[in-house]
C-alpha cells in the first residue's frame, strides 16, 4: 500500500472526490494552506521513506529565509483597513490632519531614497496620531466609566500598533537586514489580529445599530477572522522551492503561526462571545429557554466551525493524525449539531417563523426537528467527505427525501401533492451524489413550484403596499430573483460555450436585486397600516449581500465559470449599492453603476498584461474617456446632491462643475496608469484636467446660464428663501476676474508640462507671456485696484514685463539677451511712477465722493486709503522682485552647473579612461540644452548676459528694501521679522559691478551684517526717539527718556560690537582666528541682556553670545580637518 500522500484524492479514507466535497473559499496566498490530510506524520510511515541524513538536511533547510513581497496584504487589508477608518472617525479631524501630514512627509522620504527615514517616519506619525487621538476623543466620557474608556483606549492603540506592523512590512529593506524581525512581525500580526479586529468591529457595529444582539455581532467576527487567521498558512518569507516535497507534505517551521497561538485563537473563539454575553446578560442568562439557547448557540456554532476549519489544519495543535481528527470532528459535531438544532428551534424558528408552521404540536416540534437536524445532518457529511459510496449515497438520497418532505408538511403543502417535493430533495441529493445536470435542473423547476406555491399561499391574498409597490409586485420580483438563484449553479456547471446562460443569470439576479434592495431601502417612508415605525431592510443586510455577491463574483471568476466583462458589470452592479449607505436618492444605485461601469473596464477588463490584447487601443482610450464624461455628466445631480449634504446648502454652478472635471480626471486616471503610462501627452491632458477642475472647486468662476443645466431638482433645491430670511441680501464681489486667474494657472501648466511648445517656438513664447501678464494684471487690478482705474493700464504693463522677463530669461532667444535688461529697467521705472500715481489718483477719488464728511474725517479717511492700496502695490512689487531675483539665481546656479559638468566632461575624453563613466544624465541634460537653445550657450552667456547678476541684485535689494518698508508699516517695525526677511539677501550674486569681491564662500555675509546692521540701527532710533520726543508710555516702561537712559544703552549696544564685528568678518574670509578672541568677547554680552532697557540690544546680546559658539565650533571643525588632511 502507498503512502497516503501519494494516493489519488479519491482513494484516500474519509475524503470524497473534488466534487463531492466543496470546500470554503478563501482568499489566494499562493494556495498555501494547510490540510491535515497532506501529513501523515504521525500514522506512521509517511516520514520513514526518507533516510534520517535526508531527514535532517530537510529540517534544516526548512527554515531558510527568502525576501519577498507580504503576500498578505490582502487578507491583512480586510482586518485592519475598516479598523483605521473607524479610529479615524473616533479621533476626528486632528488625528485625520496629523496622520496624513506625517505620511506625507514619509512619502516624501521614501521618493528620495532615504528607506530608513521613511520608515522611522511612518512610525512617528502613527505615535502622533495616537497621541492626539488620546487627547482629542473622548471615550470615558462617552462610555461613562473609567476602566471602559482606559481599556477602549488601549484596544485602539494596539490597532495602531499592528497597523505600524503591517506598514513595516512593506520596506524590504528590514527584510533584508532583519530576517528573524520580519518571521516574527508576521507572526505577531496574523496572532493579535483576530483579537483586535473582531473586537473593534463589533464596536462599530455595536455603535451603528445598538446592544440587541451584540454577542452574536462579535461571535461573526470571530469566526470570520478566525478563518482568515488561524487556519495554517505558509509563510511570505521561506523559500518557495523547500516548500513542499514528499507528496506535498507542508513543514510545520513553515507555517505563520506556531501551536500554541493556534491554540489561544481557538480558547478565543469558543469562549469570548460566550463570556461577553454572560457579562452583559447575567442577570437574565437563565431567565427563559431563550436565553439558555443563546448560551448554547454562542459557544457551538463557533465549535461547529471549528471542527470544520480541522479539515484545513486548524486542530493539528491537538494532533496531527487523520483517523483521529476524523473521530473529533464526528462525535463533537453530532453533539454540537443536535444542540444547535434545538437552540435555533426555540430562539429562531418557533420564535419568528411559527405563523408559517402550519402543524399542531407535538407533530410540529418533531417534523421542524426532523427537517432542520436531517438536513444539516447531511450536509454535514457531505462537506465533511462521508458521502462517497453507494451505502453513504443511498442514506444521503433517503434523507434529503424525508427532509424535503417533513419540510412541505410543516408549511402546509397539500398532502396530495406531497411527492412533489420528496422528488425535489430526490432530485437534489442525486446532483450531489452523481453530478448530474439534468437531476439538478429538474430539481429547480420543481423547487421553483414549491416556491411559487409558498408565496401564493401565503402572501398574495395581502393587501399591503411596501415602498409605494403593491405587494403582488414585490412576490413576483422575490419569485423571479430566487428562481434565478436557483438555476444560476446549474448554467455555472455547463460547458464552456453556454457559460454566457450563467453570466445573464448573474446579470438579471443581480439586476433584479439592485431593484428590491433599493426600494425597499431608499422609498422605507411610504409604509401602510402602521409600519412607518418598523425598519423593512436595514442597511447591514445591504452590506452583506453586497459582499456575499462579490465574494461569489470572484469564486466563478477564479474558476473560470464567467467571463471578463461579466466580472465587470456583476461587481459594478454590487457595488453600486453601498451608496444607499451615504445618499439618500432615489436613483443613486442606478447612477453609482452608471459610473462605475463607465470607470472600471481599465482595471476589470483589460487585466490580463501578458497578453499585447490587453492594453488599450487609441481610440479604445478615447472612448473611454468619452464615456467616462457622459456617465459623469449623467451623475450631475447625484454630485449635486452630495455637495449638498456635505455643505448643508446648495452648491455654485462652479462648485459643481469643478467636482464634475475632478471627478472626470480621476475617473480617467486608471486609463492613463495602466494602459498609457508611456504616452507623455495622456499624462499632461490629465493633469491639465485635474487642475482645472480643483481650480473651479477653489475659485468657484461665475458660469454662463448657457453652460448650466438646472434641472428641476436644482432649482427647487436653489429657490430656498431660508439664507434671505436669515441673512439678508448681501452684496457679493464681482467673480469675473477669477477666470483670468484661472486661465493663467492653466497657461503655467500648460507651459510646464510641454503641452504649449513655448520652448520652441520663439513667437509662440511671446505670445503666451503677454498673454499671462495681461491675465494677470487685469485680475490683479479687478480684484485689488478696482476703484483706481487709471492705474489699470500701468499695473497690466508691470504685469507683461514681468512675464516676458521671466519667460525669456528661463527660455532665451537669440535676442532676449539684449532686450532684457532694458524690460528690467522698465519695470524699476515704473515701481515708484505706480506708487505715486497711485496716491495721488486714490486722494482725489476720495476727495470728490466724501462730500458731505468733515475735514477731519475727509482726511483719516484719505491717509487710511491711501496707505492701505499703497501697501497692496508695495506687496505686489516685492513678489515682482522676489520672482525675479529667484529666476535669476536659478539660471546662474543652472548654467555653472553645466559649466562644470561641460569641464569635467572635456577632461574625462582627455584622460585614458573611457567615456562610459561620464554622467549619462548629464550629458542628457547638456545635449537637451544645446538642442532647445542652441544660441544661447555659456559663451554666449559670458559675452552678453553679463547683466543677470546686476539685474539678480538690484531685485534682491528692492525687495529686501520694500519688505522691510511693509514691516513698519504692517507690524509697527517687529523685531523678529528681520530673521525671517535677511535670508531674502541669500539670492545676491557675484557681478563686476556692484559687488565685485562677492562670492559663493561669502554667500551668508548680506544675510549677518543685515541682522546685525537692522538691530543696531533700529537700536539708535528708539533711543533717540525717546530721548527727544518723550514718550511718556515708553517713560514708564524703560525708566524714563534722560540722558541717563540713552548713555547707559549706548554704552550697552556698544558692548556688543565686539561679538558681531569678529562673527561678520569670520563669515566673510572663513579665516581661523585665534581660539581665545571670540571668547574674550563673549562676556561683553552678558551685561546687555541683564540690565539693558531696549529689548533690541538684549537680543544682540544674545545673538553675540550665539555667533561666539558659533565660530568657535566651526573653527574647531576646521583645525579638525585641516589635521585629516595633513
Amino acid at each position: 500500500m502507498i503512502s497516503p500522500e501519494l494516493q489519488p484524492r479519491s482513494f484516500r479514507p474519509y475524503i470524497a472526490s473534488s466534487l463531492s466535497a466543496p470546500s470554503f473559499s478563501s482568499f489566494n496566498d499562493d494556495g498555501r494552506s494547510y490540510s491535515p490530510e497532506q501529513s501523515a506524520t504521525a500514522t506512521g510511515g509517511s516520514n520513514s521513506h526518507y533516510p534520517a541524513g535526508a531527514q535532517s538536511s530537510s529540517a534544516a533547510s526548512r527554515s531558510r529565509f527568502s525576501p519577498s513581497s507580504f503576500s498578505h496584504n490582502a487578507r491583512i487589508a480586510i482586518a485592519l483597513v475598516p479598523c483605521a477608518a473607524f479610529l479615524l472617525d473616533l479621533g476626528g479631524a486632528p488625528v485625520v490632519a496629523t496622520l496624513t501630514l506625517g505620511l506625507m512627509l514619509s512619502y516624501i522620504l521614501d521618493s528620495l531614497d532615504l528607506k530608513s527615514a521613511a520608515f522611522f517616519g511612518v512610525w512617528l506619525s502613527l505615535i502622533a496620531s495616537q497621541i492626539a487621538f488620546f487627547f482629542t476623543s473622548s471615550l470615558i466620557s462617552a462610555l461613562s466609566s473609567v476602566p471602559l474608556g482606559l481599556l477602549a483606549s488601549f484596544l485602539c492603540a494596539q490597532a495602531n500598533f499592528l497597523i505600524g506592523v503591517w506598514a513595516s512590512l512593506q520596506f524590504k529593506w528590514i527584510q533584508l537586514e532583519n530576517p528573524s524581525i520580519v518571521l516574527a512581525l508576521e507572526r505577531l500580526l496574523f496572532a493579535c489580529i483576530p483579537f483586535t479586529a473582531s473586537s473593534i468591529f463589533a464596536w462599530a457595529t455595536i455603535s451603528a445599530v445598538g446592544m440587541n444582539n451584540a454577542s452574536y455581532y462579535l461571535m461573526v467576527f470571530n469566526c470570520v477572522f478566525y478563518w482568515l487567521f488561524a487556519i495554517p498558512r505558509v509563510s511570505s518569507f521561506k523559500a518557495k522551492q523547500e516548500i513542499k516535497y514528499h507528496g506535498g507534505e507542508v513543514p510545520d517551521d513553515t507555517f505563520i503561526l506556531c501551536p500554541l497561538e493556534s491554540c489561544f485563537l481557538t480558547l478565543y473563539l469558543l469562549f469570548f462571545p460566550l463570556m461577553f454575553h454572560v457579562a452583559s446578560h447575567y442577570s437574565v442568562m437563565f431567565s427563559s429557554a431563550a436565553s439558555v439557547c443563546d448560551l448554547i448557540l454562542l459557544f457551538f456554532i463557533p465549535f461547529l466551525l471549528q471542527l470544520y476549519a480541522s479539515t484545513r489544519g486548524a486542530l493539528r495543535w491537538v494532533t496531527k493524525s487523520p483517523q483521529q481528527l476524523h473521530s473529533i470532528r464526528v462525535v463533537n459535531g453530532a453533539l454540537a449539531l443536535v444542540l444547535v438544532i434545538i437552540a435555533l428551534e426555540v430562539r429562531v424558528v418557533f420564535h419568528s417563523f411559527g405563523r408559517y408552521i402550519q402543524v399542531p404540536p407535538p407533530l410540529n416540534y418533531l417534523l421542524v426537528t426532523t427537517t432542520m437536524l436531517g438536513g444539516a445532518a447531511g450536509a454535514g457529511a457531505y462537506a465533511l467527505g462521508m458521502v462517497s459510496d453507494a451505502f453513504s449515497s443511498l442514506v444521503f438520497t433517503s434523507l434529503a427525501v424525508i427532509v424535503s418532505a417533513a419540510g412541505a408538511i410543516v408549511v402546509g403543502f397539500p398532502i396530495l401533492f406531497l411527492p412533489l417535493p420528496s422528488v425535489t430533495g430526490f432530485y437534489l441529493a442525486r446532483f450531489f451524489t452523481k453530478k448530474s445536470l439534468p437531476s439538478y435542473f429538474a430539481f429547480v423547476v420543481l423547487g421553483s413550484l414549491m416556491v411559487a406555491w409558498f408565496v401564493m399561499h401565503n402572501f398574495w391574498d395581502l393587501n399591503i403596499w411596501l415602498a409605494g409597490m403593491a405587494l403582488k409586485s414585490f412576490c413576483k420580483l422575490i419569485v423571479a430573483n430566487v428562481v434565478l438563484a436557483m438555476a444560476v449553479p446549474g448554467l455555472a456547471l455547463l460547458p464552456q460555450k453556454l457559460h454566457f446562460l450563467a453570466e445573464m443569470g448573474l446579470t438579471c439576479h443581480a439586476l433584479l436585486l439592485c431593484y428590491i434592495e433599493n426600494r425597499f431601502f431608499n422609498y422605507s417612508g411610504i409604509y401602510y397600516y402602521g409600519l412607518e415605525d418598523d425598519v423593512m431592510y436595514p442597511s447591514y443586510m445591504v452590506i452583506i449581500t453586497t459582499l456575499v455577491g462579490l465574494a461569489l463574483v470572484r469564486r466563478l471568476s477564479v474558476d473560470q465559470r464567467i467571463g471578463p466583462k461579466a466580472v465587470w458589470i456583476l461587481t459594478c452592479l454590487y457595488s453600486s449599492k453601498l451608496a444607499m449607505m451615504f445618499i439618500s436618492s432615489k436613483s443613486v444605485v442606478w447612477v453609482s453603476a452608471i459610473l462605475l461601469l463607465a470607470v472600471t473596464p481599465p482595471m476589470l477588463l483589460y487585466k490580463d498584461k501578458t497578453r499585447m490584447s490587453s492594453k488599450m487601443k487609441p481610440w479604445q482610450g478615447y472612448a473611454h474617456a468619452s464615456v467616462v464624461a457622459l456617465s459623469v455628466w449623467f451623475c450631475r445631480e447625484t454630485i449635486f446632491e452630495a455637495l449638498q449634504w456635505w455643505q448643508g446648502k446648495s452648491p455654485s454652478d462652479g462648485l459643481l462643475l469643478g467636482f464634475c472635471i475632478v471627478l472626470t480626471g480621476l475617473a480617467c486616471l486608471p486609463i492613463v496608469a495602466l494602459h498609457f503610462s508611456h504616452v507623455l501627452s495622456a499624462k499632461r491632458c490629465l493633469v491639465l484636467v485635474v487642475a482645472t477642475g480643483v481650480l473651479f472647486i477653489l475659485m468657484q468662476p461665475p458660469i454662463p446660464m448657457a453652460w448650466t443645466y438646472r434641472s428641476d431638482m436644482i432649482k427647487a433645491a436653489r429657490q430656498s428663501s431660508d439664507d434671505v430670511t436669515i441673512y439678508g441680501f448681501v452684496a457679493s464681489k464681482p467673480t469675473w476676474p477669477s477666470w483670468l486667474l484661472i486661465l493663467a494657472i492653466l497657461l503655467t501648466l500648460a507651459s510646464v508640462t510641454s503641452f504649449i511648445p513655448i520652448g520652441y517656438i520663439v513667437e509662440l513664447r511671446a505670445f503666451y507671456s503677454i498673454a499671462m501678464g495681461i491675465a494677470l494684471g487685469v485680475y490683479i487690478s479687478a480684484e485689488y485696484f478696482l476703484q483706481a482705474a487709471v492705474l489699470h493700464v500701468l499695473i497690466v504693463v508691470t504685469m507683461v514685463c514681468t512675464s516676458v522677463f521671466v519667460v525669456f530669461t528661463h527660455i532665451p532667444s537669440a535676442s532676449s539677451t539684449k532686450l532684457l535688461p532694458w524690460v528690467f529697467a522698465s519695470l524699476v521705472a515704473l515701481f515708484p511712477v505706480t506708487y505715486l500715481l497711485e496716491g495721488q489718483v486714490r486722494i482725489n477719488t476720495i476727495l470728490g465722493d466724501s462730500v458731505d464728511l468733515g475735514e477731519e474725517d475727509r482726511r483719516l479717511t484719505t491717509l487710511l486709503a491711501v496707505e492701505g492700496a499703497r501697501t497692496s502695490l508695495l506687496g505686489l512689487y516685492a513678489a515682482i522682485f522676489m520672482l525675479i531675483a529667484l529666476e535669476i539665481k536659478f539660471e546662474l546656479a543652472s548654467l555653472m552647473r553645466e559649466k562644470s559638468v561641460e569641464r569635467g566632461g572635456i577632461r574625462h575624453s582627455q584622460s585614458s579612461q573611457s567615456s562610459s563613466g561620464f554622467a549619462p544624465r548629464m550629458r542628457f541634460m547638456q545635449q537637451r540644452r544645446v538642442s532647445t537653445v542652441p544660441a544661447f550657450t555659456i559663451k554666449r552667456m559670458a559675452a552678453e548676459g553679463a547683466w543677470m547678476p546686476a539685474v539678480g541684485n538690484v531685485a534682491t535689494v528692492m525687495c529686501f528694501a520694500i519688505c522691510l518698508i511693509l514691516n513698519v508699516n504692517l507690524t509697527g517695525g517687529s523685531n523678529q521679522a528681520i530673521f525671517f526677511l535677511a535670508p531674502i539677501l541669500l539670492l545676491l550674486n557675484q557681478d563686476s559691478d556692484f559687488v565685485a569681491g562677492f562670492g559663493d564662500k561669502q554667500r551668508y555675509f548680506p544675510v549677518t551684517v543685515a541682522i546685525s546692521g537692522y538691530l543696531v540701527l533700529t537700536t539708535l532710533f528708539s533711543i533717540w526717539e525717546d530721548v527727544w520726543h518723550g514718550n511718556g508710555g515708553w517713560s514708564i516702561e524703560i525708566g524714563g527718556p534722560d540722558w541717563f537712559f540713552a548713555v547707559k544703552n549706548l554704552a550697552l549696544l556698544i558692548l556688543t560690537f565686539p561679538s558681531h564685528i569678529l562673527f561678520n568678518r569670520f563669515v566673510w574670509s572663513f579665516t581661523k582666528q585665534a581660539d581665545t578672541t571670540p571668547l574674550i568677547t563673549l562676556p561683553l554680552n552678558l551685561p546687555s541682556i541683564i540690565i539693558a532697557d531696549v529689548m533690541k540690544i538684549k537680543i544682540l546680546g544674545v545673538l553675540g553670545i550665539i555667533y561666539t559658539i558659533a565660530q568657535s565650533v566651526v573653527s574647531r571643525q576646521q583645525y579638525i580637518s585641516g589635521l585629516k588632511y595633513i
